[in-house]
Formats: structure tokens, sequence, C-alpha cells
């Protein structure tokens, strides 16, 4: 969405109006008075987990039933993290709420704010998008570029009408695209965005559209500077989908900006230092589910309950990845490389395993040992490595930094299941590897909570 800024400084004031808002109310049917004490601290918690999922992005589709529940993990969290730093990490001397600190007001407060931020986040959506149901995107390449635009628009679910455009220089004749409009010559639309008379929500450059006339260039620059925004396509892809398109990758693309964990070797020391001690503290916490997890395997089937396999690590270093076992004993080397929904491999116990990820909580012992880290691309099967090296140009970059329990592919795709799978998820992957940051990795770990908590895991 165009005006994509001020919705979120709107979303913003909204937010620390309900909290205050409701944080008084409660406060008051509680008999609990405010004194000089200030809101700071579940404002501050509120406004950065609800950015953790996206809950500021114009992109975001705030009606799914997928962001409701991330929404209400985020303020849930808040609700934590305010508990903590009130009663835990400053129970006296900084009153950061009330005078006379309650913990049932903070609770009841987050409580209501979950159904009331996601209410007016819906009519926001709702208002803004039939605003802007005759904005469209441009799309400027070649047919080749055309067709794989529009799929990946079909795959990534874009309502965003899409106008695709030649260059006057390749094409002059229009033609039909299956399931899109026709194409068109790009000048006549470029004057159409010029006159107001189209209505464009951005427009997309495929990187053969480079070469295009001079005059054209100049007016492209023009509108933009005068607020039409303008993306190469692998630039459409990161703001857009968070992923880079495979197709830009080649031997020096490691050499362009991002790549903080590389090029600033305190991030790794740092994300080191996180996994041992998130691991061992999760490990200690874990131990009675594995115990759990492990009794029920045995009484299933009296097989072993562990799962070990050789997977495949930084600097493509093999280590043996660790499991509660969910297969039958041994059914891991027969048939498909792939488990497929209703696997007749996968135990009872197994399934459930699975669909909880329970299955992978002795890998902290792998994080632990220094094979993985808490977050990171998949650590495949070394014998899907094998076929993804050789059929996936630089699939080996995915390598250059430690798998991880989860990642940013893994809450954002489904479980792969064929080579075009483990592509998209390489496009993840990337994104991941370019754009590290620890607020990104705070980010996976809600959505890893959303996708535990509602059963996707496989």
């Amino acid at each position: 969405m165009t005006n994509s800024r001020p919705i979120a400084v709107f979303l913003l004031v909204l937010d620390l109006t309900a909290t205050a808002l409701v944080f008084i109310l409660v406060s008051h049917l509680r008999g609990v008075g405010s004194g000089d004490s200030t809101l700071a601290a579940p404002m501050a918690a509120l406004i950065f987990a609800i950015y953790l999922i996206q809950g500021y992005k114009a992109q975001t589709d705030l009606l799914s039933v997928d962001y409701a529940s991330q929404h209400s993990i985020a303020v849930l969290g808040a609700m934590v993290a305010t508990l903590l730093l009130t009663f835990v990490v400053a129970p006296s001397g900084y009153e950061l709420f009330l005078p006379q600190s309650s913990r049932l007001v903070i609770v009841l407060s987050f409580v209501l704010l979950i159904p009331l931020t996601i209410s007016y986040r819906r009519v926001i959506y709702l208002r803004v998008t039939a605003s802007q149901e005759a904005r469209s995107l441009v799309f400027l390449g070649d047919h080749d570029s055309c067709g794989q635009f529009r799929q990946e628009c079909a795959r990534m679910h874009m309502r965003q009408q899409v106008i695709f455009t030649t260059s006057k220089a390749e094409s002059a004749a229009p033609f039909a695209i299956p399931g899109t409009v026709q194409r068109r010559t790009f000048e006549p639309v470029l004057g159409e965005i010029e006159s107001g008379t189209l209505g464009v929500e951005a427009i997309v450059l495929r990187e053969t559209a480079r070469e295009l006339p001079s005059d054209i260039s100049r007016r492209l620059v023009q509108l933009y500077f005068s607020g039409v925004p303008t993306y190469t396509l692998e630039l459409f892809h990161q703001v857009y989908w968070q992923k880079i398109p495979v197709y830009r990758i080649n031997q020096t693309w490691l050499f362009q900006e991002g790549f903080e964990i590389a090029r600033e070797p305190v991030f790794e020391r740092l994300k080191r230092l996180a996994d041992i001690g998130l691991a061992a503290f999760g490990l200690v916490l874990a131990a009675p589910l594995v115990l759990a997890g492990a009794l029920a395997i045995w009484f299933d089937d009296r097989g072993p309950i562990f799962f070990s396999q050789t997977r495949i690590g930084r600097s493509h270093q093999p280590f043996r990845l660790l499991k509660l076992r969910t297969m039958r004993a041994g059914a891991d080397t027969k048939g498909d490389l792939y488990t497929q929904p209703g696997d007749s491999r996968i135990t009872r116990v197994g399934n459930f395993l699975r669909t909880s990820r329970l299955d992978e909580l002795p890998q902290l012992w792998n994080v632990l040992r220094g094979d993985m880290s808490l977050i990171g691309p998949r650590a495949e099967w070394d014998r899907l490595v094998e076929t993804y090296e050789r059929d996936i140009p630089c699939y080996h970059f995915r390598h250059l930094v430690k798998p991880g329990i989860t990642g940013w592919a893994q809450v954002n795709y489904p479980y792969g299941a064929n080579l075009d799978d483990a592509v998209r998820k390489l496009e993840y992957d990337l994104y991941y590897i370019r754009h590290f940051s620890f607020l990104l990795d705070a980010t996976i770990v809600l959505k890893t909570i959303h996708i535990m908590l509602f059963g996707k895991g496989r």
C-alpha cells in the first residue's frame, strides 16, 4: 500500500492510546491508583511485540486467522515481558507501572488489549483495502518474466491486479497471458500514470528492462521522486515477500550490502552465547516433555527412543542430528525421501510429536555442542543435499551459517516435499542470511510459537 507510513503511525498512536486507556480503566475498577507512575513499560513491550509480527507493515494481511493468532501470542508475550520487568528485574525503586503494582491489573489489561487492537486493525485494513482496490501493480519485463511473475503472485496470494507491460523496443503487439490481463506497451501505461488516470501501487522493473530509452528512464525517475514506488524485481521480492529470488543469485552475490553476521564477527559471537544460554535453559525446561515423549514412544512400539541422522552443517560439515523417533524403526531408509500427509511410516505417537514439534527438542543438545544454532536454515539430510547442490544453483550459500531448529523458511513456507519446494525455501534462507538481525530472530521465535500452538508442524 502506497501510504504505508501514515497508516503505521496511526496504528502506533492507536496502540499507545488503547494501552493507556485500558490500563487506567482496569486500575480504576480494581481500585488501584496510578499516582505519578507511567505506562512506559507496557507501552514499549506492546509496540515492540506487534512490530516483530509486522503489525505495522502495510503488506501484512491483518484479516487472516494466522495474523490474529500471531497478534494474540505477541500481546501475551508483551504481558510476560512486562510482568518480568516489573516484578523480577525492577521489583522496587523503579515504578514502571503503578505504585501499588498489581499482577491482575497487568494480566487483565493485556487480555483486553488482544481483541481491541485486533479489531481496529481489521477496520482500518478493510477501509484502506477498499480505497485502493483500483490501484494496480505495473510490471515491466519480457514474455518469460511476465509469466514467471504471474505465477509467483498467485503462489504468494497477491490480491493486487497486475498490469503486464513490455518496452516498445521489444514488442508493440499485446498478447494474452493465461489468467491475466493482456500485456501492454509500457509507454502509454506510463502516460496514464503521469496523468493520474491510472492508480498504481508500485512499478516493478525486471532487471532485463534496464535497457530503456533515455526518455522513459527520465520519466520513471520523475515518477519515483514524486512518490510512485518503483522497485527492481529483486527488491520487490525482499520488500513485499521477504525473500530473495534464486534467479538473482550468482557467485558474487555475497559481496552486496547486508550479511552483517559475516562482516561483523561480534554478531556471531553474541548469537553463539545466546544459543548456549537458551539451549541449556531450554533443555532443563524440556526435560519432562522429552521424558514423557520417550515413554510414549517406548510404550507404543518398544522401539528406539531417539532418531539420529547425518545432516549437513556450516561450511558443509556433517553432523549427527538428534530427534525423538516419530517413524517406525528403520523406516527412514525405506520408501520416499520425504514424508507425505498420512505417511504410513509415522507412528501414532510420532504424528503427535511432529504436529506439536516436540520431536525437535533433543536438537537443543546439538545446539549446545555447536553443530546448530537455535535459529537458522533447516539442517538437511546429506542425501538430499547432494541432489539440491547438483540441481539448484548456489544452494551451497545456505551452508554459510549454522543450521537452526527453526528459521525464516520454516515459519514462512510449509514442509518441503520436492525439489521445487527446496528452491522456494532457499529463497527465504538467503533472505535470512543477508538480513540477519536479532530482531529478525525474535520475529522467528514468535512465529514458531504460533506454528507449535496451532499444529502446523510435520
